[in-house]
């Protein structure tokens, strides 16, 4: 890891980061979902072939409740038990979470509110390519259930076999997934958008993916809803000279184990960024030099990670500055990891400096709400002078005619 100022040219790189997306990834992209918007299943078996080595038929492409009986012989006995305790913790964060329609009345009459109300369907997308992802099931399905989405699709890219990972088979069952298909990529990504004869289209897709899912999220996005557009994941640690130096060095390597994984630690101590330094060479990251904790925090806003550690001795003490980061873990017994599998909040999570503007994935994002706007004709009265006013400026006759209409 490479130990650099604040202040410096290369710190300005970090915080400009961004999701590099190339115009020959963008086109490959375009036509795959335009493919699949005009062929359908017949796309989706052809790219399957091309990028995940099986041949499937129509039929093939849904999963089919065999199969998941079947992927509860190819688990370890215990699995099941512990993941029931994850699920509480889950279940646990996000029931705080849930919205509730209201309604506010005045004395002329007037109500106002809002109806909340869950998206009908959305799709999950859960990859499988180096590591099959088993821990997103969970953090993606669990928020929509929470949230009261109807139907949940999932779709997974499957291996040369044909198969899905039975992890994720199981998890899905056990959280009463409705529809599960073996499809990943951009073509995946284009089926739950437009839906095909066999896959029946989304309101919204969710869930974390490559370069390819990413882009097709970017490019779908607006003819359906999307969590987020994310890039490479990244950890943040906030550090000085009380912090333990082995747990620094453990986290910053953990990131490492991510494909393009970005790990940064800041610090005050020059002597504790030596350390760290000469027992991370070949890890992906920096070393920033900051002159105070202040400036570690104003920096650690700038940056805007995905994870962020405060690993000095009272972190709340930071906490209440730090205004832009997706997860937040303090103190020393507080990993990135424990966020990553078990804690509850799902690790769907902002990157590339947009948790300046993006939250985490929660029930939140499967849920949409409705004004509600009721007048009577003593109060509609009142608003008159104001309402032909402000239409008369904008030049809107039939709008000033459609109050008058009333009177």
């Amino acid at each position: 890891m490479k130990i650099i100022r604040s202040g410096s040219k290369q710190l300005e790189k970090i915080y400009g980061r961004q999701f590099i997306r190339s115009r020959r990834l963008q086109e490959r992209v375009r036509q795959i979902i335009e493919d699949v918007r005009l062929l359908g299943d017949e796309a989706l078996i052809k790219y399957t072939r091309k990028f995940d080595g099986v041949k499937l038929t129509p039929k093939q492409l849904k999963v089919s409740q065999m199969d998941i009986s079947g992927a509860y012989q190819n688990i370890t006995p215990n699995f099941v038990s512990s993941l029931k305790t994850i699920i509480e913790n889950v279940n646990r964060f996000y029931r705080k979470t849930i919205k509730k329609s209201w309604r506010m009345k005045d004395s002329e009459g007037v109500v106002l509110g809002e109806n909340y109300t869950p998206l009908e369907r959305v799709g999950v997308y859960i990859p499988a390519g180096t590591a099959p992802l088993v821990s997103s099931v969970y953090m993606t399905v669990l928020p929509a259930r929470i949230a009261g989405v109807k139907k949940i699709a999932l779709i997974s890219p499957p291996d040369k076999e044909g198969r899905i990972n039975p992890h994720i088979l199981v998890i899905a069952d056990l959280l009463k997934v409705d529809e599960i298909y073996r499809v990943g990529g951009a073509q995946g990504i284009a089926a739950l958008a437009y839906g095909t004869k066999t896959v029946p289209k989304v309101n919204k897709i969710v869930g974390p993916g490559n370069m390819y899912v990413s882009e097709a999220k970017r490019q779908v996005f607006g003819y359906v809803d999307i969590d987020m557009i994310a890039g490479p994941t990244e950890l943040v640690i906030i550090a000085n000279r009380y912090s333990e130096p082995k747990f620094i060095i453990a986290d910053l390597k953990a990131q490492a184990e991510h494909a393009g994984g970005l790990a940064i630690l800041i610090t005050n101590s020059r002597s504790l960024a030596k350390e760290i330094k000469s027992q991370t060479e070949g890890t992906n990251g920096f070393i920033i030099l900051a002159r105070n904790l202040k400036e570690a925090v104003e920096i650690a806003n700038c940056i805007a990670p995905e994870h962020l550690e405060i690993l000095v001795k009272n972190p709340q003490r930071l906490v209440k500055d730090i205004r832009n980061a997706g997860a937040i873990f303090l103190g020393p017994y507080s990993p990135a990891a424990v966020g990553d599998y078990v804690a509850g909040p799902s690790h769907v999570l902002p990157t590339c400096g947009t948790a300046r503007f993006f939250s985490g994935l929660s029930t939140l994002d499967f849920i949409k709400s409705s004004h509600i706007i009721s007048y009577s004709k003593k109060s509609l009265e009142r608003m008159r002078e104001p309402l032909e006013k402000i239409a008369g400026i904008e030049g809107l006759e039939k709008h000033l005619e459609s109050l008058k209409a009333r009177f």
